[in-house]
């Protein structure tokens, strides 16, 4: 079992005739997954990677159906782009863009929960189960970072995905399924609207988080534990513990306010509830570790 994607899925590419859209999809098919079919208005009749190209996705899913959309389109697009996946009855979109206007990814947010979708974005690099499927932009040396394994990854940041990966993979791990939240300040779902999904994957024995300063979804991770309604284990690492206190960052999502949305705050709720919380991206590995040794003592 996988979180989100697998090879059971029919894909389409939004903007697959675009040079981003085009190399992806390749890659997205040689890790695995099912692209049926890619979307580029004024495009249609051309063929990416073996994938037929129509003007709209309405005209896609009816000679090809389609239950998920990987979107390589600007962020002053995405919008439209993602109506018209919902409007199609696809309930699984991922979104690369960074920078969709904060409306926009409000109205997108609030569409998709209005009917039972799942938006993953924008600003990720997507979503992968490693050997099953990916939709997204991960790197061709992926197979010596993202091993199948039995460890659930959800994060926050792209540049930090790798390396801390590369951890659990050192420490003798796998992964199960990644999610990427991204970093924009609304993203489509969030850390704990995914904690469902990995409490009841039979394939997932424990989800390492990888967060930053700004926001609460790493408080609501914690929120979840202490609650009861997710006993896995958890361990967290959190990106700018060095960020001077008051201070705004560059990632967009990466906004202290309120008193809440600090690195010291967000670990001080993982302790509370239980995870263990890295100082180092090296430390992940070992903490599992540990973690898995927790529960095989209980």
């Amino acid at each position: 079992m996988s979180i989100f994607i697998d090879r059971s899925d029919r894909v389409l590419v939004q903007g697959i005739t675009g040079g981003e859209g085009s190399f992806w999809t390749k890659h997205m098919m040689d890790l695995g997954t099912r692209v049926v079919a890619g979307v580029t208005p004024g495009k249609e009749g051309q063929v990416v990677e073996g994938a037929p190209v129509y003007h709209s996705i309405r005209r896609a899913v009816t000679e090809n159906p389609a239950n998920a959309a990987m979107l390589f389109v600007p962020p002053r697009f995405t919008k439209d782009a993602v109506f018209e996946a919902l409007d199609s009855g696809i309930g699984k979109i991922v979104t690369i863009a960074d920078g969709i206007p904060l409306q926009d990814a409000i109205q997108i947010r609030k569409a998709a929960l209005s009917q039972g979708a799942r938006v993953v974005g924008g600003n990720t690099s997507g979503v992968i189960s490693p050997g099953l499927a990916m939709m997204g932009m991960f790197p061709y040396w992926i197979d010596r970072v993202y091993k199948p394994g039995r460890v659930g990854v959800m994060t926050r940041s792209g540049s930090l995905t790798n390396e801390v990966t590369a951890m659990i993979v050192r420490a003798g791990f796998g992964v199960s399924s990644l999610i990427g939240v991204g970093g924009d300040p609304v993203p489509g779902t969030r850390f704990a609207e995914m904690l469902p999904d990995y409490q009841a994957d039979p394939d997932t024995d424990a989800v390492v988080v990888i967060g930053e300063l700004g926001g609460t979804m790493e408080e609501e991770v914690a929120e979840a534990m202490l609650s009861g309604s997710f006993t896995k284990p958890v361990v967290a690492f959190l990106g700018g513990r060095t960020a001077p206190a008051g201070k705004r960052m560059g990632h967009a999502g990466a906004i202290v306010s309120g008193g809440k949305g600090s690195v010291k705050d967000k670990i001080e709720a993982f302790e509370k509830a239980g995870a263990l919380v890295a100082d180092r991206p090296r430390m992940v590995g070992e903490l599992l570790r540990t973690a898995f040794g927790r529960t095989l003592n209980r």
